[in-house]
């Protein structure tokens, strides 16, 4: 039995076959680290979200407390207890 060796236009066809499938793995990791990314910027999204939910929800909870009914009266709408005086300083 005699064995024949590949001729130059096999050879150049296995290699053209290597270098494609070469190159569409590196593709194809490429797509993956991009995947990866948007993957841990939206984690990153859902952890905030969570936590404005967690604070809302507790605002809801807590929305009868008069403490805290006076800290939102104060805060964000300027208002003052009777008797009460607001000094501002500047810089």
């Amino acid at each position: 039995m005699r064995i024949r060796k590949a001729s130059l236009l096999t050879k150049i066809v296995i290699l053209a076959l290597l270098v494609a499938a070469a190159t569409a793995l590196l593709q194809l990791r490429g797509k993956i680290s991009a995947a990866e990314a948007d993957l841990a910027q939206a984690q990153e999204q859902v952890a905030a979200q969570r936590q404005v939910n967690a604070d809302l929800a507790d605002a809801v909870e807590n929305s009868g407390d008069p403490a805290r009914q006076s800290d939102i009266a104060r805060d964000k709408l300027g208002l003052v207890e009777p008797g009460e005086y607001v000094f501002y300083f500047t810089d």
